[in-house]
């Protein structure tokens, strides 16, 4: 599964809208912003920006500004926090108006925005020391394309893939339940398998291609990217063996036909044991465990699936330190502080999250197995062992836009459903990914 797969926690499904472009979005001369540098002096006031954290985590973001308040008595923080519809449209209108935070959480999608406009501060030059506090994996997220080694934000909170399934299901279909996939072919054979058995009682899991993309293909060695990252490659007989696979299971019935075109409840279905395979997040086996307890009992979870090249995507928060902030350090120091060991962990025991720190990562609470048969504690230990160990590669690149994303999975669509043949769906959907490609790089 993809990261765009994983299931929102309640702090990581709150970005909603797409990118706005270039031209409409008057950021053109956002790259030319002088980058602000440190003085040693940590003082000053600073805008924090968060993303819908009010009621539900009010008391522990406080706690955490004033802490660092009485640690650095000369910087004030202003905490804002806004709501997740039309965060990107709130940026673009800050930007525009020099009005950007000094420190900002940013999602995949935010980041992307103004850190590809040259609006963020190179946080691996602002503090060269820091990258040894995180998760290498986490730290790796926030490079840019073209920007050599630099690194424009501190990471956050993260979300791992997991695989998650309903064990009785699985028996039924004839399957070992103590042997899950690990690869995306073997998944699908699994699939293959559910279907034939279940005789359309249930399903293995959803169709949505935007889901499943560009996850499944990059754990499949499919090159997304040439090596100079201006054009899509991905248009290979792996691609076209993907399209044709789904398209085969999609006929026998191993998906919902309604999961192709439309975003379909996954948890009620899962839920509702209509589904063997669950969304790919520790997050959602909590949900699960609230709202359908007789299905918890009999989920289980293990690593996610990887594919051959033993990849696994994460979904990151960070944050951001505007370029041309008037005060450097003391944004820096905060978001440090914001993202340390300590401060991870607590967020993490109220949040479904984990920490990017290694510090936090490493703290007993996220190995902890209990009896090893509660699905709940099994997936936060099995996620946090994946952020510790695992190639964290398999994330959509990003160049793989709002918009790349919709088009590819509009020929995989017709691809999945018989409307088009698989090699021809996967040639256009490269060419239109290569013309909004070239679309963004003219703006």
């Amino acid at each position: 599964m993809t990261r765009s797969q994983l299931t929102r926690t309640a702090l990581a499904t709150l970005v909603a809208g797409s990118l706005l472009s270039l031209s409409a979005c008057g950021l053109g001369g956002a790259g030319d912003t002088k980058e602000a540098e440190k003085t040693g002096r940590v003082a000053g006031e600073i805008t924090f920006r968060t993303l819908q954290l009010k009621p539900v985590y009010t008391g522990y973001v406080q706690g955490v500004i004033d802490s660092f308040e009485r640690k650095y008595p000369d910087v004030k923080v202003k905490w804002e926090d806004v709501p997740g519809d039309g965060y990107n449209e709130k940026l673009v209108a800050d930007a525009q108006a020099g009005a950007l935070p000094d420190v900002v959480n940013l999602s995949t999608d935010s980041f992307q925005l103004l850190g590809d406009r040259g609006m963020l501060a190179d946080v691996a030059t602002l503090d060269a020391a820091v990258a040894k506090d995180y998760v290498p994996g986490a730290w790796e997220q926030f490079r840019l394309p073209g920007k050599g080694d630099g690194v424009y934000a501190y990471p956050w909170y993260v979300t791992p893939e997991i695989l998650t399934y309903n064990q009785d299901l699985f028996r039924q279909a004839g399957l070992d339940a103590d042997k899950p996939p690990t690869t995306v072919e073997q998944f699908f054979d699994y699939a293959e398998q559910i279907a034939a058995r279940s005789g359309g009682r249930y399903s293995a899991f959803m169709a949505d291609p935007k889901g499943r993309l560009p996850g499944d293909w990059q754990k499949m060695g499919v090159p997304l990217l040439n090596a100079s990252r201006d054009r899509f490659t991905f248009d290979t007989d792996k691609a076209v063996a993907w399209a044709e696979r789904m398209k085969d299971l999609y006929a026998k019935g191993a998906m919902p036909k309604e999961s192709l075109l439309k975003a379909d409840d996954i948890n009620q279905l899962y839920g509702g044991g209509k589904l063997v395979f669950g969304p790919g997040s520790p997050g959602f086996v909590k949900d699960i465990r609230l709202n359908a307890p007789q299905v918890y009992a009999q989920t289980r979870v293990a690593g996610a699936v990887t594919g051959t090249l033993g990849h696994i995507g994460i979904y990151a928060q960070s944050l951001g330190i505007r370029k041309d902030t008037r005060h450097p350090d003391a944004a820096a120091e905060f978001a440090k502080w914001v993202t340390n060991g300590p401060n991870q962990v607590e967020f993490s025991k109220k949040a479904t999250i984990y920490p990017s720190n290694a510090k936090g990562l490493a703290d007993p609470y996220f190995s902890d197995r209990g009896d090893g048969k509660d699905a709940e504690t099994l997936a936060r230990a099995i996620g946090a062992g994946q952020l510790a160990t695992a190639d964290l590669d398999a994330n959509t690149p990003v160049e793989w836009t709002s918009q790349v994303g919709d088009a590819v999975a509009r020929e995989m669509q017709k691809a999945v459903k018989g409307d088009e043949d698989p090699r021809t769906a996967v040639r256009k959907a490269q060419e239109e990914a290569n013309r909004l490609l070239a679309a963004a790089v003219r703006k």
